[in-house]
């Protein structure tokens, strides 16, 4: 079973360099949530962070 605490990775801001920085966050879920991420993931075939991270670029700014 999948741990209720995940820690993932995100583009952050660039440097003076133009490299890419990644963020690390994580988030708690409750049991369910994370049962339900877990088969969201198993029936779709994509790791969590992919299903994380498309949410997250989902979200629009007003």
């Amino acid at each position: 079973m999948m741990d209720k605490t995940f820690a993932l990775g995100f583009p952050g801001l660039t440097t003076s360099t133009k490299k890419q920085v990644v963020r690390q966050i994580t988030i708690d879920l409750t049991p369910d949530e994370a049962q339900n991420l877990e088969k969201y993931c198993e029936q779709t075939g994509q790791a969590v962070s992919n299903v994380i991270e498309e949410l997250i670029r989902g979200l629009s700014v007003t």
